[in-house]
């Protein structure tokens, strides 16, 4: 199948083709039939999976039918849980309506409120927003709701594991009954379950991706390591191979900044990413990141969202997450598309138990390497780990409105034992084994984040 033969309007095909593709993916084959059919949809699909073109280029061919001309009244909302979401689907939105005579716009906190005021006057067809800062502007009256006719919620999961489920309640009260409602969401809880029941009129479901797997392409190993010699062998493992673009994970903000600062004065240029950065220092990072000028980003799980990355090579968790389904979401950053990926965990004592229940969720005994000269002390006691503070609706973050998610991650086949349920051992190496590929990211969304 092409994206010819989808009904999409040649304008639209001419930007699907200019930016590289022909074939849609099995997402966007069975979701754009089924939203321009004009019912609801319930889609189960995980980052990577291409779902953003799945719903974006439906919504700009039912909207460039009927084109309204300038008015302060968008007629699609699209809500995404985090900034680095909702500039990522504005940017498709861009690319993808480039020949169309629509306007669109991103909208989220953290920047001054102003310019989007001034934006949202010129006239909007298409806004892409996080809920927080759309209800800012509208208890000041910025914006009016009740001309939209198409309603997404994408990542719905992600959006009410960061507790946004109250805001989107209070968003709801104010758009048309009668409208097209799409959620888009990695899995279907029974949360999500209830919020569909309450928002979606007999919808169609489509579901292209097994909840909580994690791809083959994707290489995983387990470093053992002492929790005081991490930054050692990552540092090791960086020079060792030789490797750039790298996407390390810490538990807690200060963690973030703690180690990029460690990475520079060891001559690894590194930058951290979280919650509590401006907007403008997020950008930045995630820029020189993308454009392969800075080789290590420091991330807490605000960043396993909205970071689209073509072909990143590595993903290195620093410390391994506290939600194991994270962990899923982490990795994720690698191997899209179909290239193939690395990522690495190194993980002490205090984390076996985090660990055992990784490899319970994805239902695999992932193999371990010690790296010769950083052996593990097998007598060390573990200690309780220190926990990131908690985001709004009570999911680990880094202290904001935003986090992570389940998408397809990686595989390397068992390898070594694991006595006592999770303990370490395995294979020893004198180093890790590189592989991987190079980069692609964008703007930024919601209050606070």
């Amino acid at each position: 199948m092409k994206f010819t033969e989808l009904g999409l309007a040649d304008t639209i095909v001419r930007a699907i083709t200019e930016h590289g593709y022909d074939t849609p993916t099995p997402i966007q084959a069975q979701a754009i039939p089924a939203v321009l059919a004009g019912g609801d949809l319930l889609a189960g699909a995980q980052t990577g999976t291409g779902k953003t073109a799945g719903f974006v280029l439906p919504v700009l061919q039912k909207l460039s039918t009927t084109i309204s001309g300038k008015s302060a009244k968008p007629r699609a909302l699209i809500l995404t849980p985090t900034r680095e979401l909702a500039a990522q689907v504005a940017e498709s939105v861009d690319i993808y309506g480039k020949y169309l005579p629509l306007k669109s716009m991103v909208m989220f906190g953290g920047v001054n409120i102003n310019p989007q005021v001034r934006q949202i006057q010129k006239g909007i067809d298409i806004l892409v927003a996080t809920p927080g800062r759309l209800l800012d502007h509208h208890q000041q009256g910025n914006i009016d709701l009740s001309k939209v006719e198409i309603l997404v919620l994408d990542e719905a999961d992600r959006m009410l594991d960061m507790g946004f489920i109250h805001d989107i309640k209070r968003i709801l009260k104010v758009l048309p009954k009668q409208r097209q409602n799409l959620l888009f969401s990695a899995t279907f809880s029974d949360e999500i379950k209830t919020l569909a029941d309450g928002l979606l009129n007999n919808p169609a479901m489509i579901e292209v991706a097994r909840r909580n797997s994690t791809v083959e392409v994707i290489a995983q190993t387990i470093y053992p390591v002492d929790r005081d010699k991490k930054r050692q062998v990552l540092e090791h493992l960086i020079k060792t191979n030789d490797w750039f673009q790298v996407l390390v994970f810490t538990r807690t903000k200060h963690g973030a900044n703690r180690l990029a600062e460690q990475l520079t004065t060891s001559g690894i240029s590194a930058m951290a990413i979280h919650g509590n950065k401006s907007q403008g220092a997020r950008t930045k990072a995630l820029s020189e990141f993308k454009d392969s000028k800075l080789q290590v980003l420091v991330a807490t799980d605000i960043a396993a969202r909205g970071i689209d990355i073509d072909q990143l090579p590595h993903v290195v968790n620093y410390d391994l997450p506290n939600v194991p389904e994270d962990y899923v979401h982490r990795i994720g950053r690698t191997g899209r598309a179909g290239a193939t990926g690395e990522a690495i965990s190194l993980v002490c004592v205090d984390e076996l138990k985090l660990l055992k229940d990784i490899e319970k969720l994805i239902k695999r005994e992932l193999p371990r390497q010690v790296i010769a000269g950083f052996e593990p002390d097998l007598t060390v006691k573990p200690e309780p780990l220190q926990k990131p503070r908690q985001g709004r609706g009570g999911h680990s973050n880094g202290g904001n409105r935003s986090a992570t998610a389940p998408r397809p991650a990686g595989n390397a086949g068992p390898q070594g034992r694991r006595p006592n349920g999770g303990g370490f051992s395995g294979q020893r190496s004198g180093g890790g084994n590189g592989g991987g590929k190079p980069s692609s990211a964008r703007r930024s969304g919601g209050r606070g984040q």
